[in-house]
C-alpha cells in the first residue's frame, strides 16, 4: 500500500514539475519577444536621434546662419571705422 501511495505521489510530482518546465519556457519565449521589440524600438531611436544630431548641425552651420543673418535679418559686415575698442 505504501508503494503505491509513494508511486502517485512520484507521477503527481513529476506531472508538477513537467508543467512547472512548460510554464517557465512559455515565460521565457514571451520575454524574449518583448526584449527583441525594445531592441528594435531603441534602434530605431537611436537613427532617429543621429538624424537629428545631424540636422541639428547643419542648421547650425556658421555660413548658413552668416547667409540668413544677411537675408532676413540685413545684417552686414561691420566696416572698420564703425568698430570701437572698448578699454576696461
Amino acid at each position: 500500500m505504501s508503494a503505491r501511495v509513494l508511486l502517485v505521489v512520484l507521477v503527481l510530482m513529476n506531472l508538477v514539475s513537467a508543467i512547472g518546465v512548460v510554464h517557465a519556457r512559455h515565460r521565457h519565449r514571451e520575454q524574449f519577444f518583448a526584449l527583441t521589440r525594445l531592441e528594435k524600438a531603441r534602434d530605431e531611436l537611436n537613427i532617429e536621434f543621429s538624424r537629428l544630431q545631424l540636422e541639428q548641425a547643419t542648421f547650425a552651420e556658421s555660413n548658413r546662419v552668416d547667409k540668413i543673418a544677411r537675408e532676413r535679418l540685413g545684417m552686414k559686415t561691420p566696416e572698420p571705422g564703425d568698430i570701437a575698442v572698448v578699454q576696461p
